[in-house]
Formats: C-alpha cells, structure tokens, sequence
C-alpha cells in the first residue's frame, strides 16, 4: 500500500478573504414623468428584494469607484462618497445622496454598500 500523505502548504492555513460589503447597481436617477432629480440616485442592493429588507441598510455608506484618465496623488482610481438614506418603493430599491452628483456613465455600474457605520 502507498503512503500518500498531502503536503499542506502556507495557502491552506490562510483565511479567507472577507468582503466588507454588498454589491449594489446603479438604476438611475430619482425621476418624474418628465424630469429626473440627478441629485438623487436609485440602488439595487443584491440579494434586498422587499421594503423592510433594506431597513438594515439605511444610513450605510455608497462608494462609487471609478478610473479615470489622469492619475491623482499616483493613482488613476477615484471614489465618489455617498450614503443610503430611504427606501424607494416596495421591491428593495434604495435611494442614495452622495458627495457629488454621479456621472451619467455610472447608471447600470456597481456600487460597494459598506457595512458601516453600525446601528446595532
């Protein structure tokens, strides 16, 4: 009989990589019939389909992460900052305010929902 031990190496005894937050796409603007507020934009956080699932994610940060053409203190990628502040209607979308008005070229990208700050 062979004696075939596994030889463990230094990436079996690493953690996992733990992602510290939720994945969110950009539908649009906040709109009426026939105008859009672009200070206003709606989310789609994933896995948040229903009116009392995005109760956890209010006041949570946004980050819009992007990369531009020039780079800024040696690196080309740029964020914009951004924050949940209500529900929007009753299927889990989210309306978010951030620092500045976000680019017509971010609706259908994604967004990080930072599992911070805290309400519990």
């Amino acid at each position: 009989a062979l004696n075939l031990q596994k030889v463990q190496s230094p990436l079996d005894t690493m953690p996992q990589p733990c992602r510290l937050y939720s994945k969110a796409t950009v539908l649009g603007y906040r709109r009426s019939n026939h105008a859009q507020q672009v200070h206003t934009n709606l989310l789609q956080i994933e896995g948040v389909n229903s009116r009392t699932a995005t109760e956890f994610y209010m006041g949570k940060r946004v980050a819009f992460i992007y990369k531009a053409d020039r780079a800024r203190k040696d690196t080309k990628v740029r964020v914009i900052w951004g924050k949940v502040t209500v529900p929007h209607g009753n299927t889990g979308v989210v309306r978010a305010k951030f620092t500045k008005n976000l680019p017509p070229k971010s609706i259908g990208a994604s967004v990080r929902v930072m599992l911070y700050p805290s309400r519990v």
